[in-house]
């Protein structure tokens, strides 16, 4: 294929986010019944903003914003959340977190170590994880298979979201704008959207995560008086970084360029800890065989990389390892992080150049994402961009504010008018003779875009041309994502140089893309909607789809039943431990109070037993009965406690432990930011 010549198509100066869905042939639209959703690596969170309403996030049974992006798939049934997060441990490769980096991914691009066992179907390459019953790495074990697809997890987190939006509308979910990192290429878009489809979620649009940020911050403050001029949103979360430079006027956003790394993140700053600690135990080197150690320090890292964001030093415990005790220091952890947190530098320096910005020209810089919160990268945010960052939006809930207010506005909703110009992250091209890329849509060209492009014949003989399209900013096919290939037949013998083959792109407001080729002289064309080298294929979309509506039923059965057995074992476990600690103390347990207890113990523990429909309902009943007969003695207990803890203290240092203990229970409750994700 040679280079002729090449036209562009751009829809215009202004891109209005009112546009992609108008008209005729676009959903219908529903008034305030759009949400928006930030699916993130780490945790995933929901809100709403009806009607022009300021953005809110909605919050589970237990006032908890915040959705851990786990899910378990243990015993026949699905749990997501903490729930399943509470299961890592134990079951490290049927437990599934941080999905987001496996989304659109072949196995050559996972050089990250992880517990779980990867299959690659031969046809589509999709990465698909083993979560049969005997999914563990023990040698010479077996069991049924059972494999999911990252999309099935990420719609499994999706459907919990959704439920939580319904129950708040009382109405169902019309449509709904997803986040993605800016950085994502079109892989990774395409399979946000099958998660998506597959969870039964109409797809306003994908909204790039600095963007969105933008937009809660452009709506909901005022920067220095009027949200005007240039802004940085510097972006890291558990598993992507972006960088976009953006410039604010008069409702305007303007994304001026866009960089990042879609496999940097606060995942990687735990495994860097939790490696650390494992040295430190002097357990053995990774490997299959030890995978729950490994997923045991993972979670003792993040837990202690949160805790060091406002203390000096904590004790990290890995009792599978043999460590107990260890005092770890906030300077000993950001030697550790600091080599990864730098990372971010270059790209920062890169989209100042490319969107001919400097650090002085910027009236802010926005954090984003959890990851933010670790004072290591506040330091390295201020010191690159030459003054303090901005934090006024809690940074893991900024994101969903923005899609919130964009869904608001795509479901019909009156708003103020907003436009937003944003930008195709990575070029897209065509492979040439040689195997040169000739990039057809640049790296931050304004979206949505088309561009078309003339090609010619290199021999007489040729009666064909394979279209090879690819997206990244290297030279070489070789070293670029391939997305698709498909071939134009039937083109005229002709001399060399003489046949002229126009390719066009359409990159819609998705950034998802679309290729056709003409051949000029006859007219041949073929058109093809670019799906990913490693994304599911629509019949395997559409059988998600009404496998998950014909075993609705079933799986909400299943679902209730799992959840049913952890609240029970969780409060069996805690009366268990209490009448241990007490032992036989007649003054605070009467003999007869114990035996009964003791009755609903062993009620409780037959009634987790069963398997069926409707059995949750029998494992709610008996935790209930056990709650009521133990709660006399859990408040003797508590009342002992608090005796105990403020013998001896002054009246201050009672109300300063009072006031400790009402911030925890606010911040269990919701009612404070979430601890660093």
């Amino acid at each position: 294929m040679a280079n002729e010549d090449i036209t562009w198509d751009d829809p215009g100066a202004l891109f209005q986010i009112e546009e992609p869905n108008a008209g005729p042939r676009g959903p219908a639209r529903h008034p305030g019944r759009g949400i928006g959703i930030d699916l993130g690596t780490t945790h995933s969170l929901v809100a709403i903003a009806p009607h022009g309403a300021a953005p809110r996030e909605l919050l589970d049974e237990q006032g908890r914003a915040l959705l851990p992006s786990v899910v378990s798939y243990l015993e026949d049934a699905v749990e997501v959340g903490h729930g399943a997060a509470a299961r890592r441990v134990e079951e490290p490769a049927r437990v599934i977190s941080s999905a987001k980096r496996f989304m659109g991914r072949g196995a050559s691009d996972i050089d990250f170590a992880h517990p779980y066992r990867l299959h690659v179907e031969a046809e589509s390459s999709v990465l698909r994880f083993d979560v049969g019953v005997d999914a563990g790495f023990e040698a010479g074990r077996s069991g049924s298979s059972r494999r999911v697809t990252p999309m099935e997890v990420s719609a499994e987190i999706l459907r919990v979201l959704a439920a939580r939006a319904e129950a708040e509308l009382h109405e169902p979910v019309a449509g709904a704008v997803i986040t993605v990192p800016a950085y994502f290429d079109d892989a990774q878009r395409q399979a946000t959207k099958d998660a998506a489809r597959i969870a039964g979620l109409e797809v306003y649009r994908l909204l790039a995560e600095p963007t969105a940020a933008a937009l809660a911050y452009g709506l909901d403050r005022s920067v220095d008086g009027g949200g005007q001029g240039l802004f940085a949103i510097y972006d890291l979360g558990g598993g992507t970084f972006d960088i976009s430079i953006l410039r604010l006027r008069d409702g305007v956003f303007q994304v001026l360029a866009t960089g990042g790394d879609s496999a940097l993140g606060g995942d990687d700053f735990d495994r860097a800890l939790a490696q650390h600690l494992l040295e430190v135990a002097g357990a053995p080197p990774s490997g299959q065989h030890d995978a729950r150690q490994r997923e045991e320090a993972l979670v003792a890292a993040r837990a202690a990389k949160e805790a060091l964001t406002e203390a000096e030093t904590v004790t990290v415990d890995l009792p599978r390892s043999g460590l107990v005790g260890h005092r770890l220091g906030r300077v000993e952890l950001e030697a550790l992080l600091e080599p990864i947190a730098r990372r971010t530098v270059g790209p920062c320096r890169q989209a100042l150049r490319d969107a001919g910005v400097r650090p002085s020209e910027l009236r802010g810089v926005v954090l984003v994402g959890g990851s933010t919160r670790v004072p290591l990268v506040r330091r390295l945010v201020e010191a690159t961009f030459k003054q303090p960052p901005l934090s006024d939006i809690d940074p893991d809930k900024v994101v969903a504010y923005g899609a919130a207010i964009q869904a608001d506005i795509l479901s019909g909703s009156a708003r103020e008018g907003v436009t937003l110009l944003d930008v195709v992250p990575l070029s897209l091209g065509l492979e040439t003779m040689g195997g040169i890329v000739e990039k057809i849509i640049p790296r931050n060209a304004t979206i949505p875009i088309g561009a078309r492009q003339v090609f010619t014949n290199y021999s007489e003989k040729q009666t064909a041309m394979v279209i090879h399209v690819v997206q990244g900013e290297r030279e070489l096919a070789a070293d670029c994502r391939s997305l698709a290939r498909f071939e134009l037949k039937g083109l005229p013998r002709l001399p060399p140089s003489m046949a002229r083959i126009e390719v066009s792109f359409q990159l819609d407001a998705d950034a998802l893309l679309t290729v056709s080729a003409r051949e000029l002289m006859t007219g041949i064309k073929q058109t093809v909607e670019v799906k990913p080298t490693y994304g599911l294929s629509d019949a395997e979309v559409d059988a998600l789809v009404m496998e998950s509506l014909d075993h609705a039923e079933e799986d909400y059965d299943a679902r209730n039943l799992a959840e049913a057995r952890v609240e029970l074992g969780r409060v069996v476990l805690a009366v268990r431990t209490a009448l241990h600690e007490v032992g036989h103390l007649g003054e605070l347990l009467p003999p007869q109070e114990r035996t009964a207890i003791e009755e609903a113990l062993a009620r409780a523990e037959q009634a987790m037993g069963p398997q069926g429909p409707q059995v949750h309902k029998a494992i709610n009943a008996a935790r209930e009965g056990l709650e009521k007969v133990s709660e006399p003695f859990a408040r003797r207990r508590m009342e002992r406690a608090l005796q105990s803890g403020m013998s001896g203290k002054s009246l201050a240092e009672i109300e300063s432990a009072l006031a400790d203990e009402e911030r925890l229970a606010e911040r269990r409750a919701g009612h404070e930011p979430e601890p660093l994700a």
